[in-house]
């Protein structure tokens, strides 16, 4: 970096440390609750607080409305998580008339609920009725004991997956079978150890920004309905959008604000490096922009300023190394489709197809754009899991309204020739990985010559909708402001937290009437 750059640099991390210091109360000045309200928040940030107190309550509020395995892939995320908990890491071949499959054991009891929730959430009642047919069924398969008995099951989609992002749910699994758990105290335990891993992670990520106002939309995207619905699930999608978060917040802080990162958040940094490209190989460029923070927003001199390019080196190869192990499970993926489209998903033809005919590949996309963007876009806000429940229209309008006024009250991005040049890279790599949603499900759950790209869902852009709007906010200088021409914090901050309760009530009553009457 140049030293014209250092000194922009300087400047940024001093506008920023001004700012925060008028955004937080100074210590000393006030005495009883609002004293220790200013302390409490001046340690923990008033963004990250309610972001503990709000997903901590919905997220349990849906582990305990939604039925057991009804959350997204939930029958065969728990089965991966099963076999990771009982030291089963690689992806595992099993016999199957229909074609190439993977999976792993599973307990008998567990299994036979897993089957009846299937089977259940797979009926579809006549409207007003209730989706769930019996809800005294589930009470008596949760009853059961785990039975150490177990039987071979199928879950080649997310046999794919390396450990990483099923480690909670794997502790809470053993944990379970140390205390004696039934089933269903099994499912709810797991579904909880997710949540709280979505709490601490997330909960630090918002921590990183205490003191700036660009916190209220880091916590508007987390609490959106569909990521607390799946935090309160299991899933690897609970991990891998806790780590998408917390990368985005801290490069919000260090390049979009200029601040300099503490130790703690350099640690996390460098793990969410290597660990986020082993949850999903469609954030794997998002892992990457840890090294776009300048070295000495990390506190790094010298030799020491390649430490992330280090880890990032560690994470994309530890990425390669698990793609290559996971790749064989690609052709077995067309067993998730209907029996005529069993061997119509073959990953070696759509990539011949997309290098060599990308034309063709891309008037699939619009295709896909033109007759899918609507259900996207509710999916962003959420369509809950294979209920298929969609989220309210105010549900929606909540949310969009907690956007506008948390992007609106958002800081200046800091601007300097260095950081032109990054928002161009975060940019383009923004919509790298978007583009790489759309390739890796044309790849790995598209019949060949099938119409649209099939599988693509709103929810797998929330990982990516910080890193987003923080370009946007980058290059958009229009800001809400009051009569004084000021921008206020108080305000704001209560109108995005009750617009997001506001948000999460609605979406968590609807489910409740479709689900259970």
């Amino acid at each position: 970096m140049s030293s014209a750059d250092l000194e922009d640099t300087a400047a940024e991390e001093v506008s920023a440390d001004s700012e925060t210091a008028t955004a937080m109360p100074a210590p000393g000045k006030t005495t009883g609750v609002r004293g220790l309200w200013g302390v409490v928040q001046r340690r923990f940030g008033a963004g990250a607080l309610a972001f503990v107190v709000v997903a901590g309550l919905f997220g349990a509020l849906f582990s305990v409305v939604t039925p057991p395995f009804w959350g997204h892939d939930e029958i065969t995320q728990f089965g991966r998580a099963f076999q990771v908990a009982h030291g089963g890491f690689a992806p595992h071949k099993i016999p199957d008339d229909r074609g190439v499959a993977y999976g792993g054991q599973i307990s008998v009891s567990i299994d036979a609920e897993m089957d009846y929730a299937f089977r259940d959430y797979n009926h579809k009642p006549d409207e007003p009725d209730p989706i769930v047919v019996d809800p005294s069924a589930y009470d008596a398969l949760g009853a059961q004991p785990v039975s150490k008995q177990t039987k071979t099951m199928w879950f080649t989609n997310t046999a794919a997956y390396s450990p990483v992002p099923y480690i909670p749910a794997a502790v809470a699994i053993r944990t379970a079978q140390a205390l004696d758990l039934n089933v269903g105290a099994t499912v709810e335990l797991t579904r909880l150890a997710d949540l709280l891993a979505y709490l601490v992670i997330v909960g630090f990520a918002l921590r990183s920004l205490r003191g700036y106002r660009v916190q209220w939309l880091a916590f508007t995207v987390s609490v959106l309905p569909i990521a607390l619905f799946q935090a309160g699930t299991v899933t690897a999608d609970t991990v891998t959008n806790a780590l998408a978060i917390l990368v985005s917040c801290l490069l919000v802080k260090g390049l979009f604000l200029g601040a300099k990162l503490t130790r703690p958040e350099l640690v996390a940094a460098l793990g969410a490096t290597v660990l986020l490209p082993l949850c999903k190989p469609t954030y794997l460029l998002l892992a990457m922009l840890t090294v776009v923070i300048p070295a000495n927003r990390y506190g790094l001199r010298g030799w020491r300023r390649w430490i992330p390019w280090g880890f990032a080196a560690l994470g994309a190869g530890l990425f390669a190394v698990w793609m290559k192990q996971a790749a064989p499970t690609g052709d077995g993926m067309g067993l998730m489709r209907p029996a005529a489209q069993w061997h119509s998903v073959r990953p070696s033809d759509q990539l011949h197809h997309i290098l060599s005919d990308p034309f063709q590949f891309t008037g699939t996309f619009f295709d896909s754009v033109w007759l899918r963007d609507q259900r996207w876009f509710t999916q962003f806000f959420g369509e809950l899991g294979f209920a298929y429940v969609d989220v309210p229209a105010l549900s929606i309008v909540a949310c969009l309204l907690a956007l506008a006024v948390s992007v609106g009250v958002a800081e200046r991005m800091s601007w300097s020739p260095a950081t032109r040049t990054r928002t161009w890279i975060v940019a383009l790599t923004v919509a790298a990985s978007v583009a790489m949603i759309y390739v890796t499900l044309y790849m790995s759950f598209s019949p060949v010559d099938y119409y649209l790209i099939d599988g693509v869902q709103g929810r797998y852009f929330v990982p990516l909708a910080i890193a987003f709007f923080a370009v946007l906010l980058r290059w958009m200088p229009l800001r809400l402001s009051d009569a004084r021409g000021k921008i206020p914090t108080v305000g704001p901050a209560v109108t995005v937290v009750a617009a997001s309760v506001f948000a999460l009530s609605a979406a968590l009553l609807k489910y409740n009437y479709f689900v259970w009457g």
